[in-house]
């Protein structure tokens, strides 16, 4: 894997405008801070109403003229609510230059316990929540995402929007790797790294703005979701995330501007690219015969608008 050290904000987000979920806590709220004092306007959502007005009252009182921090509440699993996100944002600035989906949660439900048995698996599993905010969520966000993305400034015809966009998509290290006991969680995961895959090539030729799609794959992370494991983390003496060096990455990706159809593993806060790797080493597990015919393949198959 090569490596991905975040490139210094400076200026490079001064007056963009970010529509970002999740954003009240954790990983979320660090990025919405992170973005503030790199002088963007944030509009950001999430269930969690007391904290994200909190965060957001607290950063207005600081921000910089012009400068904008709008919390709105926001269950990912609601396409009307994620539209909302964006529409507050056009309305008050004009346009959007990055897209960030960050929200998730843990919930879990064992679809293979060993106390199921011929009469408990007859009641429908609580599964809903879990693939409607970490998959569903993203897949709404992302479709909405592509359509303001691509929009010329309303508020300003003279304004010089950045020709440079982006859309990031949280995934997570059990989106690429096994994770016993998380069959939900990871197969939503997965969804949302292949969402990635199946992006990356359509939305940068979508517009005269060339909208870039990458996906972060956190490790373990100190946030409320993994308080279950942290003695023992602790304990085994593993490297860990702080919610900051997550959102460092993905403001990193925001201002990467090469960077398209990218997943970067974070672990210990470092971060390295994933699929670099997987396509530089193609040949050797896939095959070279075989791997030659699929990339032939995937050129007559092109980006599904003739299927």
């Amino acid at each position: 894997m090569s490596r991905f050290d975040p490139p210094a904000l400076e200026n490079h987000l001064q007056g963009k405008v970010v529509v970002l979920t999740g954003g009240a806590l954790g990983i979320g709220s660090e990025l919405v801070r992170l973005l503030h004092s790199s002088g963007a306007s944030i509009f950001f959502g999430d269930v969690l109403i007391t904290q994200g007005e909190a965060l957001a009252k607290e950063l207005s009182a600081t921000s910089k003229t012009g400068q904008h921090v709008r919390f709105l509440y926001c269950n990912v699993q609601s396409h009307l609510a994620n539209l909302g996100l964006f529409d507050l944002a056009m309305k008050t600035c004009g346009r959007v230059d990055h897209a960030a989906s960050v929200a998730g949660i843990n919930k879990e439900e064992d679809i293979a316990s060993k106390e199921l048995d011929m009469e408990s698996v007859r009641k429908e599993p609580d599964i809903d929540d879990s693939i409607d905010v970490n998959l569903r969520g993203p897949i709404l966000f992302s479709r909405i995402a592509g359509v303001y993305l691509r929009q010329p400034p309303l508020n300003d015809k003279s304004s010089t929007a950045a020709a440079d966009k982006s859309l990031t998509l949280v995934s997570s290290v059990a989106g690429f790797t096994e994770a016993p006991g998380l069959a939900i969680y990871s197969s939503a995961k997965h969804g949302v790294y292949g969402l990635m895959r199946a992006l990356r090539k359509v939305l940068i030729k979508s517009s005269s703005y060339a909208i870039r799609t990458n996906a972060v794959c956190p490790w373990m992370t100190e946030t409320r979701m993994v308080k279950g494991i942290d003695a023992d983390w602790r304990e085994a003496g593993l490297p860990r995330n702080k919610a900051i060096d997550v959102a460092r990455v993905i403001a990193g990706v925001m201002v990467a501007n090469s960077l398209n159809g990218e997943a970067l593993y974070v672990e210990g806060g470092r971060a390295w690219g994933i699929e670099e790797g997987i396509d530089r080493t193609q040949p050797q597990w896939m095959g070279e015969k075989q791997s030659r015919d699929f990339l032939k393949g995937q050129e007559v198959l092109g980006t599904g608008e003739s299927w």
